[in-house]
């Protein structure tokens, strides 16, 4: 699995999990109930991680819904 966003935005986080998943890509929300115990100040941001075989892809996707700025680069 490959992180490919990180965010603390709930919305931001909900709409690329639905786009992803749409497309039948396989999506983890990493952190998800970590970041609901910090009481959302944002210590803890939700990571979205796809397959290996599946990053291209989803970057493709995210850029062209045009939140290429969200993407990790690491």
């Amino acid at each position: 699995m490959v992180e490919i966003v990180r965010s603390s935005d709930l919305v931001l986080v909900g709409f690329l999990q639905s786009l992803l998943e749409n497309a039948n890509i396989p999506v983890l929300v990493a952190d998800r109930h970590m970041s609901a115990l910090e009481g959302m100040i944002g210590v803890f941001p939700r990571r979205i991680l796809v397959p290996d075989d599946h990053v291209a892809q989803a970057r493709r996707l995210i850029v062209d819904a045009g939140l290429g700025a969200e993407l990790r680069h690491d």
